[in-house]
């Protein structure tokens, strides 16, 4: 289902774009401050699994105390989820947990937004691939191509 809100169009020219249920992306991301991002992208919808996975995996990469911000999702508050936070804690990996209800804390969460409205183009949801393409375009590039300035 296309996620863009409206479109400019000339009156006797309509855009049509197909609304059908298909493939979901979902996009976990880790972002710096200076809009830097670590991402992975699955179908479906984001597991527990999933994003211990990344986070293991995330782990092995940094070499120093790091803070990752998380909000309220059902993922970051499973049981399996908090079962590992002490193993990350002993790794240098810290989670700190935003109050619930405050997405304007988040920070990629304007990401997200920038991502949805503005740098994919309105013709990347005529089809999956294609959308899959810009998708993958996009964050490939953030930080170079695609910057936000906090």
């Amino acid at each position: 289902i296309p996620n863009v809100p409206y479109a400019w169009q000339t009156k006797d020219e309509p855009i049509l774009l197909p609304a059908k249920k298909s493939t979901r992306f979902t996009v976990l991301g880790l972002m710096t401050s200076e809009c830097t991002l670590k991402y992975h992208i699955t179908t479906g919808s984001m597991t527990s699994e999933c994003l211990i996975g990344c986070l293991d995996e995330f782990c092995q990469t940094i070499n120093k105390k790091t803070v990752v911000v998380l909000d309220n999702a059902p993922t970051h508050r499973s049981k399996l989820f908090k079962s590992k936070i002490k193993q990350w804690e002993e790794q240098d990996l810290f989670l700190f947990f935003l109050p619930p209800y405050s997405p304007e804390l988040n920070k990629i969460e304007i990401l997200w937004r920038f991502i949805k409205y503005k740098w994919i183009p309105f013709d990347a949801f005529l089809n999956l691939n294609n959308l899959k393409e810009r998708l993958d375009e996009v964050l490939a590039n953030i930080g170079t191509k695609y910057v936000i300035i906090f």
